[in-house]
């Protein structure tokens, strides 16, 4: 079937999920949301998270899951759902098996691959279209993103958003869904039972100077200064800043970083020149960014961009819990991994 957005998705989320499918694109949130409604769609019955398999793409081998995918499951309605993250490196090393396997998908098991790219010109892509699904998890276009405030704050939040306070959160705290959704339960939590927000309580409350700071630590950070990138960090902490939402902006802008080196560097594979101009206005760069932008890119480097994804899922789980270190070290090791000493820097 055709790729499907991911808010279409999950504004009519289906009942059933069968054989493959790719969740693309660098908006992590709706990357979470979609995965979240595949796992309700395809584990059923008690026990049904016993049929999970979480697998890291950056160190499976195609074997590996192909046996995740022909084990019997003995919850959740006898099916299995088996999710490979972080799947860039793990799709090109299996890409024929993978062709194989979708054009015939053995037993009820369903096959998800999180990917940050989904090439259009590839087998793969087409054998999806024709018998698997493809979710574009891409940060949606700023009209989508005020429609989405709304019906969000309505569905998760129990509170009335106009479209004026919508886009003036969205002017405020910038197109990341995961920061947007957190403003979206602390506005819904102040508005209490009145639960009406409006333009004026949007500028009283949402984003403030830590929102500023935020992109102040970015900057600083993507300049290679190190120094004042921590610096910010600790201002953002010390006011009472959750550890998650100061990596929000972080990751929406080295998400666009890491999508325009990984286009260059495709480019070059396949002996073309791609400007660096061209490839960061493809991957979602606003026009009046690009200058600074290129020059911050150039800084980070291919070598560092093309980890990005890698690195910032790293820091969004250990932030979670899977780290025993502080959150504090968690963001300070991801800034020092963008500064001018951190290594090579050619683009």
């Amino acid at each position: 079937m055709p790729v499907v957005p991911a808010l279409t998705f999950l504004d009519s989320p289906p009942k059933d999920v069968r054989g493959s499918c790719a969740l693309f694109g660098d908006e992590p949130f709706l990357k979470r949301q979609c995965l979240g409604v595949l796992r309700q769609a395809v584990l059923t019955g008690n026990d049904a998270e016993l049929s999970l398999a979480t697998i890291d793409g950056e160190k499976a081998a195609w074997r590996d899951v192909h046996d995740e995918l022909a084990m019997l499951g003995l919850f959740g309605a006898g099916r299995r759902l088996v999710v490979v993250e972080d799947a860039d490196d793990f799709v090109s090393a299996s890409r024929p098996a993978l062709e194989d396997y979708v054009q015939r998908p053995p037993g009820k098991n369903v096959l998800v691959l999180v990917v940050s790219t989904w090439p259009r010109n590839t087998r793969l892509y087409k054998f999806f279209e024709k018998s698997g699904l493809s979710i574009d998890c891409s940060a949606p276009a700023a009209p989508a993103i005020v429609k989405w405030l709304v019906a969000q704050a309505k569905k998760e939040h129990r509170a009335t958003l106009d479209r004026d306070a919508a886009q003036q959160l969205l002017d405020m705290v910038g197109p990341e869904l995961g920061l947007l959704d957190q403003e979206l339960a602390k506005l819904a939590s102040y508005a209490g039972t009145k639960a009406a927000i409006d333009a004026e309580m949007v500028r009283k409350l949402a984003g403030s100077w830590r929102t500023q700071t935020a992109w102040e630590m970015l900057d600083a950070a993507l300049a290679g200064d190190a120094a004042r990138a921590v610096a910010q960090l600790d201002r953002l902490l010390s006011s009472g800043e959750h550890p998650v939402a100061v990596l929000g902006p972080m990751g929406y802008a080295l998400r666009q970083f890491a999508a325009a080196a990984r286009l260059v560097d495709e480019g070059e594979r396949q002996g073309k020149r791609v400007r660096l101009t061209d490839a960061l206005t493809q991957a979602g760069v606003k026009p009046f960014k690009i200058n600074a932008a290129e020059a911050q890119l150039r800084q980070v480097g291919r070598v560092r961009a093309l980890q990005l994804h890698r690195r910032l899922l790293a820091a969004d789980l250990d932030l979670k819990g899977r780290s025993q270190l502080e959150p504090r070290l968690i963001l300070e090791r991801l800034i020092a991994r963008l500064s001018k000493q951190a290594g090579p820097t050619r683009m």
